[in-house]
């Protein structure tokens, strides 16, 4: 859907927070600040919040107004299954590329930062780091349509939406899983690339399946 001038600048700016877990999975997006800190008519922005419900990313609930989308379980390991075939083959792929000019020192720029920090601070910023980890991944994979696929499954959302599990102990893991993939990538080593972002995200979803059914949207009966 095809926007244009300020309300791209809008819809753009209110897609990013959600990506970088700014906002995070079922909170309120509150029209009176919005337009205040904005300085835009609420007319505007609720065209805004039809663009972004449009592509998933939030929703427009009856009586409550907008909120950033919260995914049922089944949607969440949906979106896992999904996931997973694209990261492979973008780890893959990227791998592949790393002896063209410039692909592997521009991955390797992305992110040692992200891997070499020996502990992160929170949920909150492993949330962030972990969304441009597999961004630095896509990127290098060198596949425009990829990229954009994956944006629109929204990694962070489901995590933000799970932030309250992602304990230390979690955290840790998961760099660990990400340090053996930017290794392999880096070392173009795409079957090592492909079998570590697997295992990674096989792990994940594991992660997602055993989550409590409190952190998700209840399934609603579309029979009823």
């Amino acid at each position: 859907m095809a926007v244009s001038g300020k309300l791209a600048t809008l819809v753009a700016e209110l897609d990013s927070r959600i990506e970088s877990a700014v906002l995070v999975s079922g909170q309120r997006l509150v029209e009176a600040d919005l337009t205040q800190e904005f300085g835009i008519s609420r007319a505007l922005l609720r065209e805004a919040f039809r663009h972004l419900a449009a592509e998933g990313a939030i929703e427009l609930v009856p009586n409550r107004g907008a909120e950033v989308r919260r995914l049922t379980k089944c949607e969440a390991l949906e979106l896992f299954e999904i996931r997973t075939e694209l990261e492979v083959l973008a780890a893959r792929r990227a791998a592949g590329r790393m002896r063209l000019p410039g692909v592997a020192a521009a991955f390797e720029a992305s992110v040692t930062p992200l891997l070499g920090k020996p502990q992160l601070s929170g949920a909150m910023e492993y949330i962030s780091e972990n969304e441009a980890f597999h961004r630095a991944i896509f990127v290098a994979a060198g596949n425009d349509t990829l990229l954009d696929l994956a944006r629109k499954l929204r990694l962070s959302l489901i995590m933000s939406q799970l932030r309250e599990a992602l304990t230390p102990e979690v955290l840790t893991l998961s760099q660990k899983e990400h340090r053996a993939v930017a290794t392999a990538i880096l070392q173009k080593d795409p079957a090592t690339a492909e079998a570590e972002m697997r295992k990674h995200l096989g792990r994940a979803t594991q992660f997602v399946f055993e989550a409590p059914e409190k952190m998700f949207r209840a399934k609603v009966d579309k029979s009823a």
